[in-house]
């Protein structure tokens, strides 16, 4: 990509997940398109995350339908990695018109014509629809009760690649999703002091009866549901598929010596306090783990399978002293901690997309992916169609439906220029002389 005006039916905005399944549906219906990626293919999997980080989902289930993880058991979980590699070999089956290196600036509506302009750092492109497949992590979000203190090293999990980067010393993690409970996780296990905040989150099991939770969550329709459960819109979910996947027990990491805490509160004059609220956290996580199995076990029971039973599965460890005695306050200097490691989500950053998208919390408006500003279209968003629309095969389906109303929207104008060539023809025929 050169410098100068370019025009192009649809711009594809990101070059993730996303925005490849995006180039695949447009390439099946011929849409002449463009993707944009300001780094590389997949370039959040490479550096984006920790080290060890490793898929949520096993190697089954998180891909796209036309191309499997030929070299890993189909139960395994692909190392990060092996994700970004996954994506540029898909790029490449279907020969995806990606240009990486170039970073998309501005965009806005064209007044007295149709489609967008679009200023990257290459030059100008003229688009008649732009797909903004940038996906939900874009800002690293540290909430403002983050103390002001020089001595304490505080980074957010988008930052955390290793235990060796940190300074000596112990670690608080506030968040306990799958990323602050993976990263707690691996520090414990390389010996460091690890204080965990754990808020309100569903916990579900890594497999049960020989099933993975994303095989029980698909049978059972969860994966399908439309919209979120009123009331779970701040309910994080603890899952990992590191050491080969492993049930997350907010009590066996507390029996193996993390410190559990509630909700971080506050900081003040090197003070921190936390919420009473471990214990109802733990239970309404426990609550969720246990309706899993039950509803497992009722379809297994339902349809017959020969599934193997597992009794162990619904074992409780006993309530660890910090759950039992919670701890509300703690003096950071006393308790040795130097790091924080705010694991507290991120946020979107459309400062750059300068069309009427957007509700007034700055959220974009949209049906399934397709936004209230006609020719702005949105993929890769958690619940955009469905819960299961954060997976990689979720996105793949959102896409498709995506470029399938982009294809209906063009055979409309498609007649619109029909209609005007009849109208010419006709005038033509009119206008010519008699005899002629």
């Amino acid at each position: 990509m050169t410098a100068g005006n370019i025009e192009i039916d649809t711009l594809v905005i990101g070059a993730g997940q996303a925005g490849i399944a995006m180039s695949e549906h447009l390439s099946k219906l011929g849409v002449a398109h463009l993707v944009l990626e300001r780094s590389r293919i997949a370039e959040a999997w490479r550096t984006g995350r920790w080290d060890s980080l490793v898929a949520n989902g096993p190697a089954w289930h998180d891909r796209f339908p036309g191309l499997e993880f030929d070299d890993l058991s189909p139960d395994s979980f692909a190392p990060k990695e092996r994700v970004a590699d996954y994506f540029e070999a898909y790029a490449r089956k279907f020969k995806a018109p990606i240009r990486t290196g170039v970073e998309v600036r501005r965009v806005e509506r064209n007044v007295g014509r149709p489609g967008f302009m679009v200023q990257t750092s290459e030059g100008v492109i003229q688009a008649n629809r732009v797909v903004v497949a940038t996906g939900p992590f874009q800002r690293p979000v540290i909430p403002a009760i983050a103390p002001k203190d020089e001595h304490l090293t505080q980074i957010h999990s988008a930052q955390y690649r290793n235990p060796q980067q940190l300074p000596e010393g112990a670690i608080l993690v506030v968040g306990a999703g799958s990323s602050g409970t993976q990263i707690a996780d691996e520090l414990q296990r390389a010996g460091r002091e690890v204080y965990l905040s754990v808020g309100q989150h569903d916990r579900p099991p890594r497999a049960y009866r020989n099933r993975d939770f994303c095989w029980w969550l698909g049978v059972l329709g969860e994966w399908e549901q439309a919209t979120m459960k009123p009331g779970r819109e701040h309910v994080t979910i603890a899952v990992s598929g590191a050491h080969g996947g492993r049930t997350v027990d907010f009590r066996e990491l507390a029996e193996r010596g993390m410190k559990l805490v509630g909700v971080t509160r506050s900081f003040d004059n090197g003070i921190v306090t936390f919420q009473p609220d471990l214990a109802d956290n733990l239970a309404r996580g426990d609550e969720n783990y246990l309706a899993v199995l039950d509803a497992a076990d009722a379809y297994i029971e339902r349809n017959g399978l020969q599934l193997p039973l597992e009794p162990e599965a619904r074992r409780v460890f006993p309530d660890p002293e910090c759950v039992s005695n919670p701890i509300l306050e703690l003096d950071l200097l006393k308790a040795g901690i130097t790091t924080i490691i705010w694991a507290t989500g991120y946020a979107t950053d459309y400062s750059w997309l300068k069309v009427d998208a957007f509700d007034a919390k700055g959220k974009p408006v949209h049906q399934r992916g397709v936004c209230s500003e006609s020719g702005i279209y949105f993929l890769g968003l958690p619940w955009q169609s469905r819960r299961g629309s954060s997976f990689i095969w979720g996105v793949w389906h959102d896409a498709k439906y995506v470029a399938d109303h982009i294809a209906t929207q063009r055979t409309y104008l498609e007649y619109r220029d029909a209609a005007q060539r009849e109208a010419e023809r006709s005038a033509s025929v009119i206008a010519r002389p008699v005899g002629a």
